[in-house]
């Protein structure tokens, strides 16, 4: 039975980490039968446990706001709305802006629901929840935070809730969500990022189409956000046969665990055959023949060139550029990619691939831990994959892995964004941020790949 320590380290291996291993346990065996059943038992208690709710909101925001801090006040607010509204109030159950909601429903009397996370530090279950169910791992926690919601509200945070609000907002573009308003407390924290994402991810590269930061609602206090929610009516997921979604009504929920637990054995036994790997993101929408996708192109050829094997997403734009630097020469080329329907999207320039039905699954798989991750620039999908590695790091679930992000033209504006979370926002540690590290030619990228 593997020890406590090891169970500690979020789903992946942690190739060459001999120091790491010493101190928090030995890499993880996707062979291990138990790791994949208490997965699936945590899915089964957390669809019954939410099967229970009704006009649920989700607020969510950073565990280290304070009480003294508007926020949190503004958040207290809010959740007194929701509750005289009749709404359901669900947080992650912890400290700071989740504890201010779940303060003001509980004191309002309304239904208060916290889905919390175990941690090595920080985390507990904050006084003011009525009702609660707790997750080892971040993965199955995060599937329940993002799918029971009528509206997502979004207060000021640090590298969790930026992974929350960028995989919401990715999963309702491609349609693996229900549509709900997104609404986002705090102007001065979010104006920037969305800025980024329009200067950037929309105009220079073209990942995403504008109108979808249009759909967004940003606000500065409780009253505003809850006259945008008021009258959303309560969603009901049903169940199809094609339906991406583990959540629906008339029984159909045993089946789809099944399918899920299928896909993570397949998932897992697939990694345990992968060495040397490093992983690389980036948008889709790249065209061959420009500068980024070139780069990429040079970087497949380069890591080929050192015996790695190349991970992406398997489809086209960066993850096609750097299958096909690998696959041309001669190296493992490996794409891991959704299934869309009866179709799958992978390049034609893998030597291996694997394809998955449920988009949570994919990610949890295509994130488990390389020996590097390269980010070429982006939009939603890029950064919420970016922003789950950057709080598994920062909250011990995974060891330290290099981050990579290539062009400092690109993403400096965001990692000016990250220097704020902890110089302005208080929402991540001094030490944070230095997990990101910039390459601005592919030789460049070698120098930060172990």
């Amino acid at each position: 039975m593997p020890s406590k320590q090891a169970e500690e380290i979020e789903l992946g291996k942690l190739s060459g980490a001999v120091a790491h291993e010493q101190e928090h346990g030995a890499a993880i065996n996707f062979r291990d039968s138990w790791r994949i059943f208490r997965i699936v038992a945590e899915l089964v208690e957390g669809y019954q446990f939410l099967s229970t709710l009704e006009r649920e909101v989700i607020v969510l925001g950073s565990a280290r706001m304070p009480p003294n801090s508007k926020y949190y006040k503004t958040a207290e607010t809010f959740g007194r709305l929701l509750a005289k509204a009749g709404f359901t109030t669900i947080t992650g159950g912890g400290p700071g802006i989740m504890e201010a909601a779940n303060k003001g429903a509980f004191e309002a009397g309304g239904m208060s629901v916290g889905l919390n996370i175990e941690l090595p530090s920080e985390q507990r279950l904050n006084p003011y929840v009525k009702k609660s169910t707790s997750f080892y791992y971040f993965f199955t926690r995060k599937v329940m935070l993002t799918s029971p919601g009528n509206a997502f509200v979004f207060f000021p945070g640090g590298f969790g809730t930026l992974d929350e609000f960028f995989e919401v907002v990715d999963y309702m573009e491609l349609g693996f969500m229900n549509k709900a308003p997104i609404v986002l407390v705090g102007k001065e924290f979010w104006n920037p990022i969305i800025s980024f994402i329009r200067d950037k991810s929309v105009n220079i590269v073209h990942a995403q189409a504008e109108s979808e930061l249009d759909k967004w609602y940003v606000v500065d206090t409780a009253e505003e956000a809850f006259d945008i929610i008021k009258d959303v009516p309560d969603q009901i997921d049903s169940c199809t046969i094609d339906s991406t979604s583990p959540l629906c009504q008339e029984g159909a929920t045993d089946w789809r665990v099944f399918r899920i637990m299928a896909e993570l054995v397949d998932g897992f036994e697939f990694l345990t055959n992968i060495k040397n790997d490093v992983t690389v993101l980036g948008t889709k929408s790249l065209l061959p023949g420009s500068p980024y996708y070139q780069a990429a192109y040079e970087t497949g050829k380069l890591l080929a060139d050192r015996n790695h094997s190349v991970i992406t997403g398997g489809g086209p734009g960066a993850m096609e550029a750097v299958n096909r630097g690998a696959f041309e020469r001669g190296g493992e080329s490996i794409g891991i990619n959704m299934r869309l329907g009866a179709h799958e999207r992978v390049n034609h320039f893998t030597t291996r691939s694997i394809s998955f039905f449920f988009p949570f699954v994919r990610k949890q798989i295509i994130t488990a831990p390389s020996e590097a991750f390269i980010f070429f620039p982006g939009g939603f999908g890029t950064l919420h994959q970016m922003f789950e590695l950057l709080t598994l790091q920062e909250t011990k679930k995974a060891a330290p892995i290099p981050l990579v992000l290539y062009d400092k033209i690109f993403w400096q504006p965001l990692v000016d964004i990250v220097h704020h979370l902890f110089t302005e926002f208080k929402t991540i540690s001094q030490v944070d941020e230095s997990i990101l590290r910039f390459a601005n030619t592919p030789e460049e990228i070698m120098h930060h790949i172990p």
